[in-house]
């Protein structure tokens, strides 16, 4: 393992982290909503007329921000390693863990343990775990 100093970005890092705390913090004193993005949008594909608004909004900021960015600097290069159904497995394990958990990682990680919610804190270091194990799995193990 080693550190790209060239490309090491902290400062962008760091800015990103403030922009995504003050999201949540926004989102949680306007609507006493979580930042959660598996609840938001399952919220949105259930199609309740009072409660899509925000939900709408929210995933259209998603959408909008790097096309946002776009204009102003170049996007980073998008790299797919995985075959479609890799993705796909990948994407519905993803979904089962979200189901499971009651939430995904944004809405564990992000704001459950800001929250120090025990339950948001446990889940957190379960998808973290999960994905330190399946990494090392696919890159030392199944990898020949």
């Amino acid at each position: 393992m080693f550190i790209d100093w060239n490309h090491f970005t902290p400062w962008a890092a760091l800015a990103g982290g403030v922009l995504i705390g003050a999201a949540v913090a926004l989102l949680i004193l306007v609507n006493g909503r979580i930042a959660g993005i598996s609840g938001i949008l399952g919220g949105l594909l259930k199609l309740k007329r009072e409660d899509t608004g925000w939900r709408f909004a929210f995933v259209s900021g998603l959408v909008a921000a790097p096309l946002v960015w776009q204009s102003f600097m170049r996007l980073p290069p998008v790299e797919v390693d995985g075959s479609y159904g890799t993705i796909a497995a990948a994407g519905l394990l993803v979904g089962l863990g979200t189901r499971f958990g009651s939430g995904c990682t944004s809405g564990h990680g992000v704001c459950g343990v800001s929250r120090l919610s025990p339950r948001s804190i446990v889940a957190t270091v379960v998808f973290m775990g999960t994905g330190f194990v399946v990494v090392y799995l696919v890159r030392h193990v199944f990898q020949a």
